[in-house]
């Protein structure tokens, strides 16, 4: 691991982003270019301890799934992800059918819509990227152990992950998780880390092999969905679904019909949420 290397990587990819970049406000004046270490720390679910450490070149080796994180929060390419990992002693990820590094465009994107939930997601289910909006609707999924970040692990096992829905939505919602993870199968059947998602699942949750023996078949697009939020209550909300076939990744956008209450009760959950991580 080459500490100083590592350092003055990290601090040069941290000052050449604007906080507009990430969704961030500016805020009060910067006596310096670029993000302040902190904010890095908030975008990569990490102390800022632990940041300020690896930017002073101490502290311990980062983990790979803490490099990854870290590698989103600075919008990194693949290439420069590369480099984070090998000046962290570690190999980088090989390219698997399905990448869990999100292209630095789609991050800004997702960055920008900062009104609406949105979020990107990989066709297991794992969470990749949220966005503040997203974190206030579903919870912040980067406070998680890496296993419970799948959504459709979540929801089957995870009886908390079900209050979110209604409960006459709950079968429906289960049906279009089954069948859209059974299509991710069906493209790459010697996905190794796909199958053993599913054969752990199948082992855990009788309703899920269940639904996995009615071979019903369906990738996952456009819909509408309900959410009983805690604070705010039911959001009727429109989900639309935009494909990186490239990548087998999909940025997903909760939007509300204007002038409905789900409208209403989306912008208070933009205040409510933005208010929450500013405390925290």
């Amino acid at each position: 691991m080459d500490r100083t290397e590592l350092a003055d990587f990290l601090r040069h990819c941290r000052s050449r982003l604007a906080p507009s970049d990430v969704g961030l406000s500016q805020g009060p004046r910067r006596r310096t270019p670029g993000l302040r270490r902190e904010e890095v720390a908030q975008l990569a679910g990490m102390s800022t301890d632990h940041y300020t450490r690896l930017e002073q070149a101490r502290g311990s080796r980062p983990s790979r799934q803490m490099l990854a994180a870290v590698a989103r929060a600075l919008r990194l390419t693949g290439d420069e992800r590369d480099h984070l990992f090998h000046l962290a002693g570690e190999e980088p990820p090989r390219n698997r059918p399905t990448s869990e590094h999100v292209r630095p465009g789609l991050l800004l994107v997702l960055d920008r819509l900062t009104d609406t939930p949105a979020r990107v997601l990989n066709d297991r289910g794992d969470i990749l990227a949220q966005n503040a909006m997203d974190r206030a609707l579903h919870g912040d999924a980067s406070t998680r152990p890496e296993a419970e970040r799948n959504v459709v692990w979540r929801y089957f096992t995870d009886p908390a992950a079900r209050e979110l829905f209604p409960a006459e939505d709950r079968d429906r919602a289960a049906r279009t998780a089954v069948a859209d993870l059974r299509a991710a199968l069906g493209r790459r059947p010697d996905d190794a880390r796909l199958a053993g998602l599913v054969r752990r699942l199948r082992a855990r949750s009788e309703e899920f092999s269940a639904l996995w023996d009615t071979h019903e078949v369906a990738v996952r697009r456009g819909d509408t969905k309900r959410f009983l939020h805690p604070v705010v209550g039911l959001l009727e909300l429109d989900c639309e679904v935009l494909l990186n076939p490239e990548h087998d990744q999909r940025l997903v956008v909760y939007t509300a019909r204007p002038d409905s209450r789900s409208y209403e009760r989306l912008e208070l959950l933009r205040v409510v949420g933005l208010q929450d991580l500013t405390s925290g």
